[in-house]
C-alpha cells in the first residue's frame, strides 16, 4: 500500500483501509474531487469535519482526505465506533495505553520523546494503544485538541496490522503519504509485532515517526524508515 500524492491533486484513488475508532466506515476505491486550499478559512472549516469524519464517521471519505489522512490496513467489518470518555487518564498524557501494552518505562520514554520533538518542530504525535473496542474513541478529540499539525497513532492488533496513522493537513502536506504505509509495512505487520511484542511495534514506530518529522521538507524527505 503506498500513496504518492499531495492535498494539490484533483482526482486520486486509493486503496481500502479501515478505521480503527469507527472500523464500520469502509473507503471505497472511487475517485475523490479534492478541494481546493486557496482559502483558509475553507481549510480551517475542512480540518473540523474532517475529524468528526476520524471521531464520529459522519462525514464522507473525500472531505476527510481533504485534510486528515488515515492510514491503515486490515478489515473489521459489521464494528461500530465508540465513544467513551471515561477511559480517558485523569491527567493530560501524550500517550494512552488501555490496552495495557507498554510498560510504565517504556511510556515515559515514549512521552519524553513525544515532548522533544513538539518542542523541536511545532509537531504533536499522540499514541493511543487498544484493543477494540476497549477505546475511549470519539473523546481523545477534544483531550487531545487535534489540529492540522497532530499525527495520533493508533495501535491496535484488532485489524491485523497494529500500526494506524490519521495525519493532520500540515504534516500531510510535508510528509510523504508513502511514509506511513512503509511504516506500518515494516513494524506493523503481524509477524514482527507477534515476534518482538505490541510495544516493540509502538516504540519503533514513535522513533521513526521523530526522526521523519525532524527531518527538512522536500522531495526526498523520510524517504527512509528508520
Amino acid at each position: 500500500m503506498a500513496f504518492h500524492m499531495r492535498l494539490s491533486s484533483s482526482s486520486i484513488k486509493l486503496p481500502l483501509s479501515t478505521n480503527p475508532i469507527n472500523p464500520s466506515l469502509s473507503p471505497h476505491p472511487q475517485p475523490l474531487q479534492l478541494p481546493s486550499l486557496a482559502s483558509s478559512s475553507s481549510s480551517s472549516s475542512l480540518c473540523s469535519k474532517s475529524w468528526n469524519f476520524f471521531l464520529s464517521g459522519t462525514l464522507s471519505l473525500a472531505l476527510s482526505l481533504s485534510e486528515l489522512q488515515f492510514v491503515g490496513v486490515g478489515s473489521a467489518e459489521g464494528k461500530v465506533g465508540v465513544n467513551k470518555p471515561e477511559l480517558l487518564p485523569k491527567e493530560f498524557t501524550t500517550v494512552i495505553d488501555v490496552a495495557g501494552f507498554l510498560s510504565d518505562g517504556q511510556e515515559k520514554r515514549i512521552s519524553q520523546e513525544i515532548a522533544a520533538l513538539e518542542k523541536d518542530t511545532g509537531y504533536k504525535l499522540r499514541v493511543l494503544a487498544q484493543n477494540y473496542p476497549d477505546t475511549p474513541g470519539l473523546a481523545i478529540k477534544e483531550f487531545w485538541k487535534v489540529d492540522d499539525n497532530t499525527v495520533v497513532f493508533v495501535a491496535d492488533p484488532t485489524f491485523g496490522n497494529i500500526l494506524n496513522f490519521n495525519v493532520g493537513a500540515s504534516i500531510d502536506f510535508d510528509v510523504p503519504r508513502s511514509f506511513w504505509s512503509r511504516l506500518a509495512g515494516k513494524y506493523g505487520n503481524m509477524f514482527y509485532w507477534k515476534e518482538k511484542g505490541e510495544d516493540a511495534a509502538i516504540e519503533s514506530a514513535v522513533m521513526a515517526i521523530s526522526t521523519c518529522l525532524r527531518e527538512p521538507a522536500g522531495a526526498n524527505s523520510c524517504s527512509e524508515v528508520k
